[in-house]
């Protein structure tokens, strides 16, 4: 039977070899995906009109 890479018998390069694989799909996984550059711009009226804003001063007497 033949086998892959994995018969090398270092545990250390089996488990680089998993995580090069885990990596690898991750990105494959990124890149597939849209990316978010025209996602659109941020809310500019977030938290209401400015005008209801409140002000807080000092009780004078």
């Amino acid at each position: 039977m033949s086998e892959t890479t994995a018969s090398s018998g270092d545990p250390e390069d089996d488990v680089k070899r998993k995580f090069r694989e885990a990596l690898e799909r991750k990105q494959a996984k990124a890149r597939a995906s849209a990316p978010h550059e025209n996602g659109g711009g941020k809310n500019a009226h977030a938290h209401g009109p400015a005008a209801s804003k409140r002000t807080f001063r000092r009780k004078s007497g």
